[in-house]
């Protein structure tokens, strides 16, 4: 059976989406099913409210602002699949590695695995001018293996999804933490945030934003998910 990717989708970013599709399927080994987390399609699971203020999506349950779209639907991955494992990953990553590696990596101790990043953010704004928001295990659940099977993430239940702050479950908090296993952080490695470049990336992260983004600041990946871009574009191109 092929392994299976679920990718943060944003309608303001759906270049952002097309690249990191584009470099976990064309590095794969053995074809993934990777498939966008739509909140238009997600009605019948994720009912919790979504506010707009200041022209921004607002989570009246966080109290807290909502940077993406996608912010809560990642949790819904293991109310999506009963059994095996599933991997979600922010739309904002390039992929430089054969993506069965990651999957490779489970282990069926965990009910998730992902890399347990150690870093407060110095900005106070990401992206289009998004707050950069200040929480317990910031980025952990940016790219996370979950064990849909693992009888603890059945406590994830719908009315957990649609009533917990965000920061709980991006913290993880229905589970014991020795529950959450640590992958290698070249599977999440971050922009901006460690040493660039490095050799060993396998999965790099533009977690602040990067050239999609209209009068974006510029970063230290930008060439690289540009690159990517055009490779994606070169084989449209001769499909067309």
């Amino acid at each position: 059976m092929s392994n299976l990717v679920y990718i943060g989708f944003d309608s303001r970013e759906r270049e952002a989406y097309d690249v990191a599709k584009f470099s976990i399927e064309r590095r794969a080994s053995k074809s993934p099913m990777v498939f966008p987390l739509k909140l238009n399609a997600l009605q019948w699971l994720l009912t919790r409210p979504v506010e707009m203020r200041d022209g921004k999506m607002w989570c009246p349950i966080s109290e807290a602002p909502m940077a993406t779209e996608f912010a809560i639907s990642r949790f819904c991955v293991p109310l999506l699949r009963s059994k095996g494992w599933a991997l979600f990953v922010d739309c904002d990553v390039i992929c430089l590695a054969d993506i069965n590696e990651l999957f490779a990596l489970a282990d069926d101790k965990y009910a998730v695995m992902c890399v347990q990043h150690n870093y407060a953010p110095k900005e106070t704004t990401k992206m289009d001018g998004q707050i950069q928001t200040v929480y317990p295990r910031k980025n952990w659940a940016s790219v996370v293996l979950f064990n849909c099977a693992h009888p603890s993430n059945k406590k994830l239940t719908v009315e957990v999804l649609n009533t917990w702050p965000g920061r709980d479950l991006h913290a993880f908090k229905w589970l014991d933490d020795s529950e959450i296993g640590e992958l290698p952080k070249e599977w999440n490695y971050l922009d901006g945030v460690y040493p660039f470049p490095n050799p060993d990336i396998k999965l790099c992260h533009l977690t602040l934003g990067g050239p999609w983004i209209k009068g974006w600041k510029g970063g230290q990946m930008d060439q690289m998910w540009l690159m990517e871009r055009d490779e994606m574009l070169k084989g449209q191109d001769v499909r067309s």
